[in-house]
């Protein structure tokens, strides 16, 4: 066993990831005087930009990743596709937060489904297949339209096949690519929400106002806080992701994405579409919006320490910033930054390419809506495609 007393300021913090999750919260990390290390193949990743010491090595490279380890007072992680059995091995010598097994659940989409399907959440339907064979059958039972995904892997709308037809099943396995998918019932919802949830050791759960959230091209467009939806709608999405964090036994936080299928009920019909245990781009708003983020409340979560204040200041918007901005040129930030209550955010990556997330922008406002006008007009005005 390892030790499991508070970790304080001036300890060390281990992130597994170098993406833009593992920056801002290396970032809080270090403004509340803890020091960093970040493991991530990559060398100059994001993360690694700002922490103390940067580790590069392959995720399955466990000696390596003992050694990381031994050099930290605990680790947690801001990316999902890290081996178990690395994260079995560091979690002999040091606590890791998510525990292994929530990562195993929540890192595929049948071990997820199977687990929110066996502690009773709602869901869209579904089928495990293996072969074209199964798909064709499953296709059958769920009709189409019907979704085809991976089971590991995807994110983005990356992995996915829409199946219109029965007769598109042998291209859509063809895509998959893997030995195994999750065939998904379409969901016509009203809108998505997502819920982030931080649970602390003791049990102690703070939840962040429910996010409404807009998509494009299968990728995060737009969040706005608090969500447009009945009061009833948001009393119950907190509701399903508190069980959920629960069920899982979560330390640390947990962001549950949830269909809205409005229907004659005060709260409408919620399905659970996906779980991310790490903090997640639809919660960004925190950073500005809230009296506490949610990478502090990560922080907070892992190192023992109590939760804080999750009060949202004024309604937000958050918008991403892809590659897409840079393929004119440089994006006019004076041009952005002119509207004075835009706030910034640049993930450190050098390379922008088409849908990659290079940052996002954040702006407040008296209400939802205007608070969305602003963050749209402030990136529309950066220029570039994206815009």
């Amino acid at each position: 066993m390892v030790r499991q007393d508070p970790i304080i300021p001036g300890k060390t913090i281990g992130i597994l990831g170098g993406g833009q999750l593992g920056r801002m919260f290396a970032i809080t990390a270090r403004r509340m005087g803890y020091r960093v290390h970040a493991l991530d193949p990559a060398p100059d990743c994001p993360t690694g930009q700002v922490a103390d010491v940067e580790w590069s090595a392959p995720y399955d490279d466990v000696d390596t990743a003992l050694k990381f380890a031994r050099a930290v007072d605990v680790v947690t992680f801001e990316f999902e596709n890290i081996p178990y059995e690395t994260l079995q091995r560091v979690a002999e010598v040091v606590p890791v937060h998510p525990a292994p097994l929530v990562l195993d659940t929540t890192r595929h989409r049948l071990r997820e489904k199977t687990f929110l399907q066996t502690h009773g959440f709602p869901l869209a339907p579904f089928r495990a297949v293996q072969s074209v064979d199964d798909l064709r059958v499953a296709v059958s039972q769920l009709g189409a339209p019907c979704i085809l995904k991976t089971a590991t892997f995807g994110y983005d709308g990356k992995g996915q096949t829409r199946i219109d037809d029965a007769a598109q099943c042998d291209e859509a396995w063809r895509k998959l690519g893997q030995p195994m998918g999750v065939l998904e019932g379409l969901v016509h919802f009203t809108c998505e929400l997502s819920v982030i949830v931080a649970r602390a050791r003791t049990g102690e759960v703070a939840v962040f106002p429910v996010a409404e959230n807009a998509h494009a091209q299968h990728i995060l467009d737009v969040t706005v806080v608090p969500a447009r939806v009945p009061v009833a709608t948001q009393r119950a999405a907190v509701d399903v992701a508190v069980s959920v964090a629960k069920a899982l036994d979560l330390v640390g936080v947990l962001a549950v994405e949830l269909f809205w299928l409005e229907d004659d009920s005060a709260a409408g019909t919620l399905l659970v579409n996906e779980l991310a245990p790490r903090p997640h781009n639809s919660g960004h708003f925190s950073i500005d919006a809230c009296i506490t983020s949610q990478f502090e409340q990560q922080l907070r979560a892992v190192c023992g320490l109590p939760l804080g204040d999750v009060e949202l200041l004024r309604p937000v918007a958050m918008a991403n910033l892809l590659g897409d901005l840079w393929q004119a040129g440089e994006p006019r930030w004076q041009a952005a930054l002119a509207i004075p209550d835009v706030k910034l955010h640049l993930y450190g990556k050098t390379q922008a390419r088409p849908g990659r997330k290079m940052g996002h922008l954040t702006t407040m406002g008296t209400t939802v809506d205007e608070a969305e006008r602003k963050v749209r007009a402030a990136r529309a005005a950066l220029g570039g495609n994206g815009a």
